[in-house]
C-alpha cells in the first residue's frame, strides 16, 4: 500500500495531536516527543506533526510512503530516466523510524521523499534533541535539496530556505 504523506510544522504538538485526533477520528499512529504521525487508511494519508516553535502552520515536507526498498530503488530508477536529480538515504534514520528514502525537489521548491519503513526506532533514536541521522549520503546523486543528513554549509541560500525545519533537520 502507499500513501501521501504531509508534515506539518506544528507551535504545540499536544494541542495539534488534540486537534488532528478529533479531525481525524484516530489517535497517532506514533508518538514521540515533539513528534506524532497518524496513518490513515481510509484517506490514504500520513500525517506528520513536527514541533518547531515558531514555524508552525507552515510545511515541512512532502513524502510517499511506499511498502518496500524494491520500489524506492524503482522509483529512483523511474526518476533519472526522466532527468529528476535525486538523492538516496539508504538505512536512515529519520521521523523516529529506520528507513530507505530518496529525495526530489518540486519545480517550487517543495521537498518530497519517497520512502519505505523498515523498523520502528524508538525515543533512544534521540540524540542531543535532533533525530540521528545516515551521514553517508550518496553525495553524487545531486538533489537540489537539504533535507536529513545534509550538511547545511553545503547548501545554497535557497536549498537553506527550503530544507529549514525538514524532518531530521541537522
Amino acid at each position: 500500500m502507499s500513501r501521501v504523506q504531509l508534515a506539518l510544522n506544528v507551535d504545540d504538538i499536544d494541542a495539534a495531536v488534540v486537534f488532528y485526533s478529533q479531525l481525524f477520528d484516530a489517535e497517532p499512529a506514533k508518538r514521540r516527543p515533539g513528534y506524532a504521525n497518524f496513518a490513515l487508511d481510509e484517506s490514504a494519508l500520513k500525517l506528520v506533526l513536527i514541533e518547531n516553535t515558531g514555524h508552525g502552520g507552515s510545511l515541512n515536507h512532502l513524502g510517499i510512503e511506499i511498502g518496500s526498498t524494491e520500489e524506492v530503488v524503482a522509483a529512483t530508477r523511474r526518476y533519472a530516466a526522466l532527468g529528476m536529480p535525486t538523492r538516496a538515504q539508504d538505512g536512515t534514520t529519520c521521523c523516529y523510524a529506520l528507513q530507505d528514502k530518496i529525495w526530489v525537489t518540486s519545480p517550487s521548491g517543495e521537498p518530497w521523499e519517497v520512502y519505505t519503513v523498515l523498523a520502528d526506532a524508538d525515543a533512544d533514536a534521540e540524540l542531543d534533541g535532533k533525530t540521528r541521522l545516515d551521514r553517508d549520503v550518496d553525495a553524487g546523486a545531486g538533489s537540489g535539496f537539504g533535507g536529513c543528513g545534509t550538511d547545511p554549509d553545503t547548501l545554497t541560500q535557497a536549498e537553506q530556505t527550503a530544507s529549514a525545519g525538514v524532518c531530521c533537520t541537522v
